[in-house]
């Protein structure tokens, strides 16, 4: 019932809500269950301008997801929540994920790229990236100290949220959250 009265409450909010810092709050209204977990940022935080690795050894940076909201997730291969939390994750982009938003996800430290690929393989994630942050750099200038982590990026690539452990990020709560941080990017 509780998740019911928030999307409702996201609903009506949404429809009468200035754009950006209005719907930022109408997210931080609906966290519910896992969610709750999820803190935001009195300010929007600059994230770090280090680059990651892909799986076929590119290089990217954040800046390459500029003009999305965005879920940052850091994670490794030998990490038991990672594992639990990853097909959410996948949900999640599955359902949301386009021009407007997506999950991004980074190995942090030692994660062979045929460890990722099974991992992935065997918990059946096909439509998140694999990307690498082999000596943790990326991962020690966001301030990640455990795994996961999974921040909430805004559409200019800073920090408005970070969540430290895994969560259930397929409810519909977390749905209606991101889609708040959406709309909120996507009419302001």
């Amino acid at each position: 019932m509780k998740t019911l009265f928030r999307i409702v409450l996201y609903t009506a909010l949404a429809f009468g809500a200035n754009a950006g810092l209005a719907d930022v709050e109408t997210a931080k209204a609906l966290r519910d269950g896992d969610m709750k977990k999820l803190v935001f940022h009195e300010v929007p935080k600059d994230v770090t301008q280090t680059g990651f690795e892909t799986i076929d050894g590119n290089s990217g940076t954040l800046a390459d997801y500029q003009g999305k909201v965005v879920v940052l997730n850091f994670w490794a291969t030998w990490c038991a929540p990672c594992r639990k939390e990853m097909p959410m994750l996948s949900d999640l982009q599955a359902a949301l994920g386009g021009e407007a938003f997506e999950v991004v996800t980074i190995a942090t430290g030692r994660n062979p790229p045929q460890a990722m690929k099974s991992f992935f393989h065997e918990i059946g994630v096909t439509n998140l990236p694999l990307h690498r942050d082999p000596r943790s750099k990326m991962a020690r200038e966001m301030g990640v100290l455990g795994l996961p982590v999974t921040m909430v990026l805004d559409e200019n690539g800073r920090e408005l949220a970070r969540l430290v452990g895994d969560a259930h990020w397929s409810s519909d709560t977390a749905k209606a959250m991101i889609r708040a941080l959406i709309d909120a990017d996507s009419s302001g």
